[in-house]
């Protein structure tokens, strides 16, 4: 099942076709429904004039041309019936976000919420869902008339709309300094919800602006325990007290390779076949380099954008060399630095910093790449299912960076600050991430094997003795079937412990 953003009205499932809610359908287009024997259709007529969508005709019946309504009216969020690609959503449901919580608590006590994250993330739909539970008014600013108010009168756009529901509130830069002249004037808690497709703290809103006024809250893709419909994990909670047990059976994590290749863009779970799926992170790479760069920047060279986001899947994983990609662009290190900024304000990449202590002068300290969504990473490589299946060395990397996505979430989510980071010493002795909490340390190593070996904890006992007493256990995440305790504070699990 989809959803019609534009109308609200869900798409219902009957064999392999998708039909829409009638009734609902009915009561947003106020189109009357025409009675043939028992079953109720809308005027289509009347649907076809409110959406100029054409009306394709089967046998002596006509209907709407579905994939027309749905791409112009762009569906923000799924559940999907079961076929190959979408069974990992579960039939006929609504994905319920762990954000909302979050944004819910903070409209209690807090006059501006901001909801930042990637575009196509699922804000628009989550704040939708809010706006209509709380009463407060809608606004987009990807309409031109609303953006064109808001840029050229901010003062009259805020009195029109009262307590409200601001989307995509980057593209309208005017109203910032509004905004924190409203909320000084009228300070009740939960005046404004703003998302927008950046972090609106880095470049867009100066942070002593708005200080004390607002709380800015993370909304990523889709998580694994969103996508399987369950209570937020627990993983972090259990990892920093130790809490799993020496040995137990759980078997592998199924679909392990599928979960990495999708991602968690709620578009992509619409899409049936990975030529479908390739189809889309191309065009969403393409609007990110051509359309929502120039929101937050003035770069006009959106060629080299793109192939700077391929040069960086290539090197996910690793620790960032900037004059490599320079000459491989053509530009010079300071570019680079500055277009891989502007992907990180946008959510889609980010630059993991090196764990280090000052007492410590062995430890390397450059950052390493990882992308924020496997799946793009994956389209990005060039890499699809049946590839990892012929080929298990490509999988590594993939892995990695999916773990990483899962940790970045639970951490966004998490209501201790949680930091993450990599080590890496002049032995090149490796741990991919550093986990930290209130003082404390926890090690993960990913393996892409289904067993782990002796060697697989050494990156994690040279983390151990560096972090002395603040390390309070190291993990190795696999693609086999047992938590096994292997040590002192050492432990193996599969992938999937991260969310079930």
């Amino acid at each position: 099942m989809g959803r019609i953003s534009g109308l609200d009205a869900p798409l219902l499932q009957t064999g392999r076709t998708f039909i829409p809610d009638l009734a609902m359908i009915h009561s947003r287009l106020d189109a009357p429904l025409l009675q043939t024997g028992r079953t109720f259709i809308p005027d289509l007529a009347m649907i076809h004039s409110r959406l100029d969508a054409p009306l394709l005709q089967t046998g002596r019946t006509f209907i709407p041309d579905l994939a027309m309504i749905y791409s112009e009216l762009d569906a923000h969020s799924f559940g999907i019936g079961p076929t190959s690609m979408q069974s990992l959503i579960k039939p006929h449901s609504m994905i319920n976000r762990h954000a909302e919580s979050q944004v819910l608590t903070a409209l209690n006590d807090t006059r501006i919420v901001a909801l930042a994250g990637p575009r196509q993330s699922g804000k628009t739909t989550l704040v939708h869902k809010i706006a209509k539970d709380q009463g407060m008014s809608f606004v987009t600013l990807d309409d031109h008339l609303s953006r064109h108010f808001a840029n050229y009168d901010p003062a009259g756009f805020l009195q029109q709309h009262g307590r409200a529901v601001i989307d995509e509130i980057q593209r309208a830069p005017e109203l910032f300094l509004e905004l924190k002249k409203n909320v000084d004037e009228m300070p009740q808690p939960g005046r404004f919800l703003i998302t927008g497709s950046v972090d609106l703290f880095k470049r867009t809103i100066s942070p002593d602006s708005l200080a004390g006024r607002v709380e800015a809250i993370t909304l990523l893709p889709f998580s694994q325990s969103e996508i399987e419909q369950i209570q937020q994990p627990e993983f972090l909670e259990h990892a920093f007290s130790e809490n799993f047990p020496a040995y137990l059976e759980t078997g592998r994590t199924l679909k392990l390779v599928e979960r990495i290749v999708t991602g968690g863009y709620p578009e992509v779970f619409t899409r049936k076949t990975s030529a479908r799926r390739r189809v889309w992170f191309q065009e969403y790479v393409r609007a990110l380099a051509t359309r929502d760069v120039t929101d937050i920047s003035l770069v006009l060279k959106t060629q080299e954008l793109m192939r700077l986001l391929d040069h960086a899947a290539t090197a996910a994983g690793q620790l960032v060399n900037l004059s490599r990609i320079a000459s491989q662009l053509g530009v010079d290190s300071k570019t680079v630095d500055q277009w891989l900024a502007l992907f990180e304000q946008m959510f889609v990449i980010k630059r993991v910093p090196a764990w280090h202590r000052n007492t410590s002068k062995r430890l390397v300290k450059a950052p390493k790449l990882h992308f924020l969504d496997s799946g793009l990473l994956a389209a990005l490589s060039r890499t699809e299912l049946d590839d990892i299946r012929t080929d298990r060395a490509r999988l590594g990397s993939l892995l990695e960076g999916f773990v990483y996505s899962e940790l970045h979430k639970q951490a966004a989510q998490s209501s201790e600050p949680t930091y993450i980071s990599h080590y890496r010493d002049k032995d090149k002795v490796e741990v991919d991430f550093v986990i930290e909490r209130m003082g404390k340390i926890v090690g993960i190593e990913v393996k892409a094997a289904v067993s782990v070996k002796p060697g697989d904890f050494s990156g994690l006992n040279r983390l151990k003795n560096a972090a002395d007493d603040a390390f309070v256990c190291g993990i190795v995440l696999h693609d086999g079937e047992n938590i096994l305790r292997a040590g002192d504070k050492m432990l193996a699990m599969p992938v999937n412990r991260l969310w079930l």
